[in-house]
């Protein structure tokens, strides 16, 4: 697993403040669309054989597929969706909370969501995969307590 793509920033409270200032550069939601689209085409390659049922993320309307490594020092994740927009979300959740310590991720409230307006900008299928995702993120953290 290619862990040394996540974390950019040395803290998840660090990386939300990254995304808000990013997010803030644009005027309109279609260029803040486009940006995460960028965004989830810089995801590091998920191999195909990751793309089973077992890694699959549900709760998602498109396919999410979401791997997990580590322990309580350090998890780490990789994941990939068939959705350009998702693969966006997925990378702003990575960038946060890949990388960092179990303890950090359960201590991470997701607040970049609200900050950069996203919670009012998705559809309902794709907030609910995010918030899937964010469950699974917080699900692997509790259980490597």
């Amino acid at each position: 697993m290619d862990a040394s793509t996540f974390p950019l920033e040395t803290s998840a409270i660090d990386a939300q403040g990254a995304i808000r200032d990013e997010f803030a550069f644009f005027g309109d939601w279609s260029e803040r669309y486009q940006y995460l689209i960028d965004l989830g085409r810089k995801l590091p390659p998920f191999p195909d054989e990751w793309k089973s049922e077992e890694n699959r993320l549900h709760g998602c309307q498109s396919m999410v597929w979401i791997v997990a490594s580590g322990n309580a020092d350090r998890l780490d994740f990789q994941a990939i969706s068939d959705s350009a927009i998702v693969s966006g979300l997925v990378y702003l959740a990575l960038r946060v909370y890949s990388g960092r310590s179990a303890k950090e991720i359960l201590a991470t409230e997701p607040d970049y969501i609200a900050d950069i307006g996203l919670a009012k900008h998705l559809s309902p299928t794709r907030s609910n995969g995010l918030m899937a995702l964010l469950g699974f993120i917080r699900d692997r953290a509790q259980q490597a307590l």
